[in-house]
């Protein structure tokens, strides 16, 4: 069950004014070449990405397609083998101090310290980004995401639903431009995966911001997505928007389209 949450959040709820950035590209994320190779063995083959400003944008892909690895390279965790990322105009491996301030992940495999409770994992991470106000953010998002029941217990021994939101509550602390999610409602079950998807798309509406996620799950990504890319062996092999990938490949859901390209 979801908890006891009420009906999912408008986007009137949010109050999130643009982040000052020095230039508005139309792209916030765009890679060329960008490969990763682990002891000889390629995992990413030379990529060339294009997200557009504001967009939801979900990569797709089997077990070991390249999907984690090219997360972990345009979260800065993986230094590329070749190639350049450009996130907001700007070059990642050389100005990173301009870009990090307005990022922000979420993903249910990797969890907040355990030991501590969610207010003192919210306050460290806070404190991390430099968050001005930082109390009244907290208590924004407790609002918001409805876990200030939850803010003096620890981590550890909520339910997958509450890390969840607790989770995403570290995510938005800095009001990010850039939300890169790995599978953002892994584990949950129906109800509150559809309060979070919510969630999600009204506050890329209200803050104007860029959500760049992967996911197995095709409904997931029906719902969500403005683009489509799907990796495989490394390499994209098909993009686009859901609807045109569905005339694409003749299929009635994104699901049968994966399961073409996996099967191929």
């Amino acid at each position: 069950m979801n908890g006891g949450l009420k009906p999912a959040i408008k986007p009137r709820y949010f109050h999130y004014p643009t982040v000052p950035m020095t230039h508005s590209p139309s792209f916030c994320i765009q890679t060329s070449g960008l490969g990763k190779d682990f002891d000889g063995a390629v995992a990413v083959g030379g990529i060339d990405l294009a997200v557009r400003a504001g967009s939801i944008t979900a990569l797709l892909g089997g077990n070991g397609a390249g999907k984690s690895t090219t997360m972990g390279m345009l979260l800065g965790l993986l230094e590329p083998s070749r190639g350049r990322i450009e996130i907001f105009g700007h070059d990642l491996k050389r100005a990173r101090d301009k870009i990090v301030p307005y990022v922000n992940f979420s993903s249910p495999y990797v969890d907040l310290p355990n030991r501590l409770t969610v207010r003192q994992n919210l306050t460290v991470y806070g404190h991390l980004y430099g968050v001005a106000n930082l109390k009244a953010r907290m208590a924004e998002l407790a609002a918001e995401l409805q876990i200030a029941e939850l803010l003096d217990r620890r981590h550890g021994s909520l339910s997958a639903g509450q890390r969840t939101r607790a989770s995403l509550a570290k995510s938005l602390l800095n009001k990010p431009r850039l939300l890169l999610l790995d599978e953002p409602t892994a584990s949950l079950d129906p109800d509150t995966a559809d309060w979070v998807r919510t969630l999600l798309m009204d506050y890329r509406r209200a803050a104007g911001a860029t959500i760049f996620m992967s996911s197995h799950n095709m409904y997931e990504v029906e719902r969500m997505a403005d683009d489509v890319i799907v990796m495989k062996r490394g390499v994209i092999v098909a993009r686009g928007a859901p609807r045109e990938l569905l005339t694409r490949f003749d299929r009635s859901n994104l699901e049968e389209v994966f399961l073409d390209i996996a099967r191929a």
